[in-house]
C-alpha cells in the first residue's frame, strides 16, 4: 500500500509537472521593430489575442535589421517588420515560409521652428534632404540599419548625395531607436525622419512640427513572416501561425484599425482578404 500510494504521489507530481511545463510554454517570441512597440500597438492587440488564444506573444523591439537577424539564428517565432526587400530576402533565403503585408503608414520629416534648410510645409523628401544636406543643416539619423534607416538612405540616394561622409558634422547618426532619435534630434534642434506612428504618440515634441509629408516616397508597409521550422526547429510553428493567422484575419485587422492615440488613427491594415 504505501509503494502503491509512493507511485500515486509521484505519478501525481509528474502530471502536474507536465500540465505546468505545457502551460509555461504556450508563449511565442515575435521579432519586431520599436515602431510598433512605442506606439503602442503591441499594448492594444496582444492582450485581445491572449484573451482569443490563450498564448502570449513576447516581443523584441529592436530595429528592423537587428530583428531579422535574430530570426535568421532561429531567436524567434515570428517576423513581424517593415523593410519589404529585405524580409523577401529572409525568405527567400529559407528562414520564413511566407510574407505578407499586415498594415501600412508613413514616414514624416520632422523638424525645429527656425527651419534652417526652409523644407517646412513642402511634400517633395528627395528635394528636401537636398536642401538640407545644401545647408549643412542638422539631421538626425537612427543609424542603426531599422526599417526607417532603412527608407532614410534610399531617400539620400535619391538625392544624389552620401551623408555618411557628412557623419559626425551635420549627419549625426544615433545608432539607437527611434523615441531615443527624436529625443536626441530635437534637443540638438536637428532634423529627423520618423514613422508617423512613434511621432503621434511621442511626448516630447516640444516646439517641434511635421515639415514634410506626402510623398509617395514615404509610404511605409509592414509585413509579418512565420519563422521556418525546417530551418528552425525551436520555432513553435503551430503557435506562430496561429498568431500569423488572427493577424491578417478580420478580427486582427479590425484591432488594428481601431487603434487611436489622441482620436488619430496609427495603421492602416491590408491584408490580403
Amino acid at each position: 500500500m504505501r509503494a502503491l500510494a509512493t507511485f500515486s504521489l509521484a505519478l501525481l507530481i509528474a502530471t502536474f509537472s507536465a500540465g505546468t511545463t505545457s502551460a509555461e510554454e504556450r508563449f511565442i517570441v515575435v521579432q519586431s521593430t520599436t515602431s510598433t512597440q512605442n506606439s503602442g500597438l503591441f499594448d492594444h492587440l496582444l492582450p485581445l489575442f491572449r484573451k482569443t488564444s490563450g498564448i502570449e506573444v513576447r516581443v523584441v523591439a529592436v530595429g528592423t535589421g537587428q530583428a531579422i537577424r535574430n530570426a535568421a539564428n532561429g531567436d524567434g517565432d515570428v517576423l513581424f517588420v517593415h523593410a519589404t526587400a529585405a524580409e523577401k530576402r529572409f525568405v527567400s533565403e529559407g528562414h520564413g515560409l511566407a510574407r505578407h503585408d499586415v498594415m501600412y503608414n508613413d514616414f514624416v520629416i520632422v523638424g525645429p521652428p527656425d527651419d534652417p534648410a526652409g523644407i517646412a510645409g513642402t511634400q517633395d523628401a528627395v528635394d528636401a534632404l537636398r536642401r538640407i544636406a545644401t545647408a549643412g543643416a542638422l539631421f538626425a539619423s537612427r543609424g542603426d540599419d531599422s526599417g526607417t534607416h532603412k527608407a532614410e538612405l534610399a531617400l539620400w540616394a535619391a538625392a544624389g548625395t552620401d551623408p555618411t561622409s557628412a557623419s559626425g558634422d551635420w549627419y549625426r547618426e544615433t545608432g539607437s531607436g527611434m523615441g531615443a532619435t527624436l529625443n536626441t534630434g530635437i534637443g540638438l534642434g536637428a532634423y529627423v525622419m520618423t514613422d508617423r506612428a512613434t511621432w503621434i504618440a511621442f511626448g516630447n515634441k516640444g516646439d517641434y512640427a511635421i515639415a514634410v509629408q506626402g510623398d509617395e516616397r514615404l509610404f511605409n508597409q509592414y509585413g509579418i513572416i512565420a519563422v521556418n521550422p525546417d530551418t528552425h526547429p525551436s520555432v513553435k510553428a503551430d503557435l506562430a501561425w496561429t498568431f500569423v493567422d488572427w493577424i491578417l484575419a478580420p478580427e486582427g485587422q479590425q484591432a488594428i484599425a481601431a487603434y487611436r492615440v489622441d482620436g488619430q488613427q496609427l495603421f492602416f491594415p491590408n491584408a490580403d482578404p
